[in-house]
């Protein structure tokens, strides 16, 4: 594909820039440098504009923004735009009435912002600290949307806000909010960016199109997931492996290539995620239908299954499944041999989220089973939940 592009940014969130800890501030700076060198490497080597779609702190203090300034100053080029909206933590500093006040003084910024970058509209957007969006600015955000429009239609229109928007990406199930969908719906050439849940940006999910494109920008910070049956709950234990961002690109034709990147291996996940034609929902492609054709993971003939039982307490190990993408997750189900009865079902993460999957998957937990013979029926989960046939293991208790 010859996509040569006219215009470069970055849309990440959830830096979560505090005084304690130096990861984040790492991760951010090298994340930029990284970018950088990316577009140095193109025809188009220009980096336009940085956008930090919230949550850029974790409570919004005096320290913590400054701290962040501090940072952009050292990492980002002065002829790069750095746009920010504030969000929830933000606002939990001691003062959140100084929130506005000092993002102006430090970064120069007002709330709400809509330039035009290379000729592409761009409209940001803060909501309160429960996220919302106000009736004025739904108002205002109305009349930025028509003036872009109105500019030229076929453009991408860029739109930024913290919360994902209900029911698009992955991660708005439990991180989302509606208060400006159906001000959006009226505009299928609108390009959302959205934070807020700490969803990974390699999951399928993550990006989504329906009456417009929506985008999940990850975290720098730690991951989160947005399903519930987990052993350890929404948060997996290598939460903390955790810095990605996109690199968005669009050329003169209008069209926009997504790169998801992450900055701990330096790599991009795969391709990119293409827009064809903004304007057109009947292009899209990333929509809820691609659950009716995807492919289901499978283990492969020679995969690795070994269950160990003794004093209350199961140890499965398991080598990864495969597919034309990766496994979201894997569920064990523990069933008596003779009856049939469940004893227990249990769901982990296969952490897809890292760019280095771990070959191996441990499941350990407790289980309280009697004497007899019994079965571990071991399926991996799609995104999709597209699910494997089952590996099965047989083992006995005895008395």
């Amino acid at each position: 594909m010859n996509f040569e592009p006219v215009l470069r940014f970055i849309a990440c969130s959830d830096v979560h820039f505090n005084m304690d800890r130096d990861d984040e501030p790492q991760r951010f700076e090298r994340g930029m440098t990284l970018a950088y060198r990316y577009a140095v490497g193109q025809s188009y080597r220009q980096l336009d504009a940085v956008y930090v779609v919230g949550d850029f702190t974790d409570c919004g203090s005096d320290a913590q923004m400054r701290r962040f300034r501090d940072s952009v100053t050292r990492s980002i080029r002065p002829e790069t735009a750095v746009v920010l909206t504030a969000a929830s933590h933000e606002f939990k500093c001691e003062d959140p009435e100084n929130v506005f006040p000092r993002m102006k003084e430090l970064f120069g910024q007002e709330p709400d912002i809509h330039r035009v970058i290379n000729g592409f509209h761009f409209i940001s957007i803060t909501t309160d600290a429960r996220n919302r969006v106000s009736d004025a600015q739904q108002a205002w955000l109305r009349r930025q949307l028509k003036e872009a429009a109105a500019d030229d239609w076929k453009k991408p229109i860029f739109v930024f806000q913290h919360p994902h928007l209900s029911g698009t990406v992955y991660g708005s199930i439990n991180w989302g909010e509606d208060d400006i969908i159906a001000i959006l719906m009226d505009y299928p050439q609108v390009v959302d960016f959205s934070g807020h849940s700490h969803a990974p940006i390699n999951d399928p999910r993550s990006v989504h199109q329906a009456y417009f494109s929506s985008f999940g920008t990850g975290s720098f910070s730690y991951f989160e997931l947005d399903e519930f049956d987990k052993m350890y709950g929404t948060v997996p234990p290598d939460c903390r492996q955790c810095a990605q961002y996109l690199i968005v690109e669009a050329d003169r034709d209008n069209r926009v290539r997504v790169l998801p990147f992450d900055v701990l291996s330096e790599r991009f996940f795969n391709d990119g995620w293409l827009i064809e034609r903004p304007w057109d929902p009947s292009s899209f492609r990333y929509t809820d239908d691609r659950r009716l054709t995807a492919e289901k993971p499978v283990f492969p003939d020679d995969a690795a299954f070994s269950c160990d039982y003794k004093d209350g307490k199961i140890v499965l190990r398991f080598g990864q499944a495969v597919g034309a993408e990766r496994p979201d997750a894997y569920i064990a189900v523990i069933r008596g041999v003779t009856d049939g009865r469940i004893f227990a079902q249990k769901s982990v993460f296969s952490s897809y989220y890292l760019y280095e999957m771990p070959k191996e998957v441990a499941m350990k937990f407790e289980v309280d089973l009697p004497a007899g013979d019994y079965q571990v029926e071991l399926t991996a989960v799609g995104f999709w939940n597209n699910r494997s046939d089952a590996l099965v293991r047989r083992f006995t208790v005895v008395g």
